[in-house]
């Protein structure tokens, strides 16, 4: 049953390190092993990546995406979803997700992690952003040094909806 599942996104950059897409694929082989559902913004890079992983296991994928065309979704996408309202959908990715993990990234992946920890969503960084307050560490990102601990962390602090 679906409503019995943790629905976790995936974040992070389109064109990533080769290192950020090895992770981003493992944290999808996870997710899949462990039961979740991927939320991502469906296009490539760790997007993709994470997909191809989570499909290798079995697992669900959701890609909500920017443009007008399901056809745009990267070939791992089991479920596109059609927004058409461009990176606004970055909100749209992180509230349909209980928990977030964030894989390297820019600008766009920065917003996303913006977005969650303002809804309360939790965040676990695996190779991507840190912040800063005053000249002062914020601790709201979850850091994490592996695959595994990103979606064990995730789905143990995936907030219920």
């Amino acid at each position: 049953m679906i409503n019995n599942k943790k629905f976790i996104a995936v974040i992070g950059g389109n064109q990533p390190a080769s290192e950020e897409a090895r992770l981003a694929e493992a944290v999808g082989c996870e997710l899949a092993k462990q039961g979740a559902i991927l939320v991502c913004g469906g296009l490539g890079g760790v997007m993709e990546a994470a997909c191809k992983g989570a499909s290798s296991e079995g697992g669900i994928t959701i890609g909500i995406l920017p443009g007008d065309s399901r056809q745009a979704a990267n070939p791992y996408v089991q479920i596109p979803i059609v927004t058409g309202i461009g990176y606004a959908r970055n909100i749209a990715v992180v509230k349909s997700a209980q928990a977030v993990i964030a894989i390297g990234g820019s600008y766009g992946t920065l917003t996303e992690i913006s977005h969650a920890l303002q809804s309360g969503i939790p965040v676990i960084g695996l190779n991507t952003w840190s912040l800063s307050r005053n000249g002062q560490q914020d601790n709201s990102i979850t850091i994490v040094q592996s695959p595994t601990e990103a979606v064990n962390k995730a789905l143990e602090l995936a907030i219920n909806q």
